[in-house]
């Protein structure tokens, strides 16, 4: 891989490199950027005592560095504090393929492997910007509006960061792919298009009189895809960074 390459590309090595369908790998930025941008709930993996755990939460991207949060008092977290090695996965799925056999049965999916080292946010600053960005790369600006977390909130709030060392995607997109004489056999095959929707926000029964819904959440409105609302309020609180 050339320097240009690897401004604009993860490494490629045996860890991150796609074997099997080789040809479905991305390693570029703007492709592994672009679908953990769209996401909000990972899995984060990793080993204790020699016994392995996976836990989904709620991650966030700034640059090539992911952030993640939990309880003070979670394994996971206080196991990872320490420089704990980690896959953090992410995954889409954009349709189930019903071939003419069942060894071609498939999905369309994207998805995305990222390996680094965790390590706990100890520093002042970053940690309240981190407890910042928890909230507002979701829901741009919403914190200043919001009433400000007590000591013993922030106290019992922990946030990993990991630096992405090497990164992959793979995104299959075929739709149905037989084997090319089992086209003319007399069976059905379809591709069933999968979308995660918003529905039509649901106002807390106990709002005040009076208080409406901030423009900003305007981004969240009913029938839009939650991946087009997740990847525009990244790039509105980070401007596209």
């Amino acid at each position: 891989m050339t320097e240009a390459e690897t401004s604009t590309s993860y490494p490629v090595s045996p860890r991150n490199q796609v074997k099997r369908l080789h040809e479905r790998g991305r390693y570029d930025h703007a492709t592994i950027h672009g679908l953990l941008d769209a996401s909000m709930l990972c899995h984060v993996s990793y080993v204790i005592d020699g016994q392995p755990y996976c836990t989904p939460t709620f991650f966030w991207r700034e640059g090539t560095k992911l952030y993640w949060h939990g309880s003070s008092a979670s394994r996971m977290l206080r196991s990872q504090s320490a420089g704990q090695r980690v896959c953090l996965t992410v995954a889409q799925i954009d349709s189930l393929v019903l071939a003419r056999c069942g060894f071609n049965h498939s999905a369309d999916y994207r998805a995305v492997m990222a390996f680094g080292t965790a390590y706990l946010i100890t520093d002042p600053a970053e940690k309240e910007q981190a407890l910042v960005a928890m909230v507002d790369r979701f829901f741009p600006d919403r914190t200043a509006t919001l009433r400000q977390s007590t000591v013993q909130e922030i106290k019992a709030t922990a946030v990993i960061a990991m630096e992405i060392e090497e990164a992959s995607a793979k995104i299959r997109s075929k739709g149905v792919g037989d084997d090319e004489e089992d086209y003319e056999l007399p069976i059905y095959a379809e591709r069933i298009p999968v979308r995660t929707v918003l529905g039509r926000p649901e106002p807390c029964p106990r709002l005040l009189d009076g208080v409406e819904r901030p423009a900003s959440l305007g981004g969240y409105s009913e029938g839009r895809l939650l991946e087009d609302a997740l990847r525009d309020a990244h790039f509105t609180h980070y401007a596209g960074g």
